[in-house]
């Protein structure tokens, strides 16, 4: 399986998506698939951009890791997007911790405007794939 495993991670590395300038079709997506009532135009639903992170995260030149579980989300909104507004996401692993046959990885991500300013922030908890010992 080609992806990043537990073994690979490695604790303070940063990685910094692609950008990407929020649009009106965008938004009408993101209402249309959740139904949920816009708030009215530019603004741009809370967890729109963090759905758009995990989507840049493909984007990056490491391949992702191997998560066989998301454990958990600790995030906060700092401050709202809009539309037109272009976002990148950069992200640091905190932690991991090895368990029998997976590891715990903690990472700590950002989701950055135009400006530099950090709009939403908050932690990711993964559980990732170890590789499988090879008997010969």
């Amino acid at each position: 399986m080609r992806g990043t495993y537990f073994e690979d991670v490695v604790v303070d590395k940063v990685t910094v998506s692609p950008a990407i300038t929020v649009t009106e079709a965008h938004v009408a997506m993101y209402l249309g698939v959740t139904r949920e009532l816009p708030d009215g135009l530019p603004a741009v639903p809370d967890v729109l951009p963090l759905c758009l992170t995990i989507g840049l995260g493909w984007r990056i030149a490491d391949p992702p890791m191997i998560v066989l579980a998301f454990v958990g989300l600790d995030w906060r909104m700092v401050r709202a997007l809009r539309v037109g507004d272009t976002m990148h996401a950069r992200s640091r692993i905190l932690s991991k911790r090895a368990m029998r046959d997976v590891g715990y990885v903690v990472e700590e991500r950002s989701i950055v405007d135009q400006h530099g300013e950090v709009v939403q922030q908050g932690r990711f908890t993964f559980l990732v794939a170890k590789r499988k010992e090879v008997s010969v």
